[in-house]
């Protein structure tokens, strides 16, 4: 039996030329079929994001149209007068995300270091499941919550204590009042310290055992174990972690909006009550009865996705420079 040459290779390879080249490199069918079908998946959510992007900025056209890019600079929100700015809820939104990641990053990361590294067998496995069903708690639970044993629990015991302590500070200034930015922060720090920590939980387990082998077998204590080869080999995805919980702290709506407070302001006290962007649209979007009012209120989400697009564009940036001095990261 004869074997085909080199030459009739690329015979066979020309004649397939003309349907093969838009395919890719592969030469089987199948292979080149799949690689359009995962080629337009990838370009659908694309355009998806796109026609957002799109649909919101011709529903905005109306309030940009008066306010231009003042909008977002401005203070007022008068539905009655047609007066409408969003800087308070850009505030809100930004200020209540990066306070919820103060607050369960560093409790996220102890839960992870725990399970992956210093927990028994017999509870790695249960503790794990009750952390990641926190993930599975819908948020208007979460508010409920809020509402009727988190903001009293506030109002008569934190918030009291912390401003007598530390009362000089423009952090906790004001009465307390249980409802507020402190409240709202909390409740966003619990929703995505399940995220946090099951992330970071599996990237650990992916580092590889002769990391903590080697700093055991040089002397290093279970913590400089996992202080001086685990974190620094994981900080990347740790990072990504982050990352996630940020997006969805950016647009959680119902349960921040429960206990919020829902006040337009621009305070730093977190005793004080906020007002997020999401907030605004799931509370005056179904009563929204002007063309201005609905237009403002979708220029309010179109802020909303540029400020999510922004902040995860930077965390992402961050991720890839740290990734790229990380140990053993992928280029």
């Amino acid at each position: 039996m004869l074997r085909p040459t080199t030459r009739d290779t690329e015979i066979a390879i020309a004649r397939r030329g003309a349907w093969a080249w838009p395919l890719g490199r592969e030469v089987n069918l199948g292979d080149a079929l799949f690689r359009l079908l995962t080629a337009a998946l990838a370009v659908g959510a694309v355009a998806t994001l796109a026609a957002m992007a799109i649909q919101m900025t011709r529903a905005s056209a109306a309030a940009f149209g008066k306010f231009g890019f003042g909008f977002a600079l401005g203070r007022d929100w008068d539905p009655v007068h047609d007066s409408f700015g969003a800087l308070p809820y850009i505030f809100g939104t930004v200020y209540s995300s990066l306070l919820a990641l103060c607050i369960a990053v560093p409790i996220a990361l102890g839960v992870a270091i725990f399970l992956a590294e210093l927990a028994p067998g017999w509870l790695r496995r249960p503790a794990g499941f009750l952390v990641e069903l926190l993930a599975a708690i819908p948020s208007v639970v979460y508010g409920l919550w809020g509402i009727f044993v988190l903001t009293p629990w506030l109002r008569t015991t934190v918030e009291p204590a912390l401003g007598k302590a530390f009362g000089w500070s423009p952090l906790f200034s004001g009465a307390p009042r249980g409802f507020g930015m402190l409240a709202g922060a909390l409740v966003l720090a619990i929703m995505i310290l399940p995220t946090v920590a099951a992330v970071s939980r599996e990237i650990m387990h992916a580092v590889p055992a002769v990391q903590r082998e080697g700093a055991l077998a040089l002397g290093a204590t279970r913590w400089e174990a996992v202080r001086i080869a685990v974190i620094p080999h994981a900080r990347s995805g740790i990072l990504g972690a982050v990352l996630l919980g940020l997006g969805r702290a950016l647009g959680e709506t119902m349960a921040v909006t429960m206990v919020i407070g829902n006040r337009a302001d621009l305070s730093l006290s977190l005793f004080e009550p906020g007002y997020t962007m999401a907030s605004v649209i799931a509370n005056e979007f179904a009563e929204a009865s002007g063309d201005l009012h609905l237009s403002a209120l979708a220029a309010v989400g179109l802020l909303l996705f540029g400020v999510t697009v922004l902040l995860n564009l930077g965390a992402r940036l961050l991720v890839w420079r740290v990734a790229g001095g990380a140990p053993g990261a992928r280029t």
